[in-house]
């Protein structure tokens, strides 16, 4: 009987012990889960050339299905019209220390090593984390888009939307068509006016708080859980198995 006694005590120790490990496994995998996105390097980027049909690369999944492939015909459009390739990136978040006008630099260098690969070329990038952007052209762009205009569309044309509520769609696509028109030979139509408006108390969550309230509750059910099931298991084993 005691031999008995002792061989359901093993194996209840046992199974306690599985119990335990699995529960803890079960918590870590989770919270990688729940864990906010990391940050972006420039490394992370996918690789690129002059001439490919690569027009928007919306990492931080902010834009519409329809705003990306409407700026991407137009962009397409003007590489084809003009030789012009401009590039739209968004990224939730920069790597430590970075800086958006550091990212985009890395990146252009990436893309396009050599003045001749980056002539033509330009490329705007969006943090959305901070909604800080960054622009940078070759030095063929300049003649036609000055650093004047293009820190203008980065700036301001880019930067107005964000400011009335995190308007990703059209501040991307005003970028887009203020760019367009410039590199086509158009009149520069300048950045948009922003009305002045009080200040309105924000009733809803970004995206960011959303991810990080989900990430707080499923940490505080796996710990209940973490702390439930064990007893659970040993009172079931102490007053049921064992009797």
């Amino acid at each position: 009987m005691r031999q008995v006694f002792k061989l359901k005590m093993k194996r209840a120790g046992e199974l306690f012990d599985r119990l335990i490990i699995a529960t803890i496994a079960l918590i870590v995998g989770m919270l990688v889960v729940a864990a906010p996105v990391g940050a972006t390097g420039v490394y992370q980027m996918p690789n690129l050339n002059p001439g490919d049909r690569t027009w928007v690369i919306d990492d931080a999944e902010v834009l519409s299905p329809l705003t990306e492939n409407k700026i991407g015909k137009a962009l397409e459009n003007l590489a084809q019209e003009t030789g012009n390739e401009v590039r739209f990136v968004t990224i939730r978040r920069l790597d430590y220390g970075e800086t958006a006008e550091s990212f985009t630099d890395k990146l252009f260098e990436k893309w396009f090593p050599t003045a001749e690969a980056g002539e033509n070329q330009t490329v705007l990038v969006l943090d959305t984390l901070t909604n800080n952007s960054a622009i940078h052209t070759g030095e063929q762009v300049k003649t036609i888009l000055n650093d004047e205009i293009a820190q203008s569309i980065a700036q301001d044309t880019l930067q107005v939307p964000l400011r009335e509520g995190d308007k990703y769609n059209q501040a991307l696509s005003d970028a887009s068509d203020r760019a367009i028109a410039v590199l086509s030979g158009k009149p520069d139509p300048g950045p948009p006016t922003e009305e002045d408006t009080l200040n309105v108390e924000r009733t809803f969550a970004t995206a960011e708080e959303t991810d990080t309230q989900n990430a707080t509750v499923v940490v505080v059910v796996l710990l209940v859980l973490a702390t439930v099931i064990p007893m659970a298991t040993y009172y079931f084993y102490q007053g049921g198995f064992l009797q």
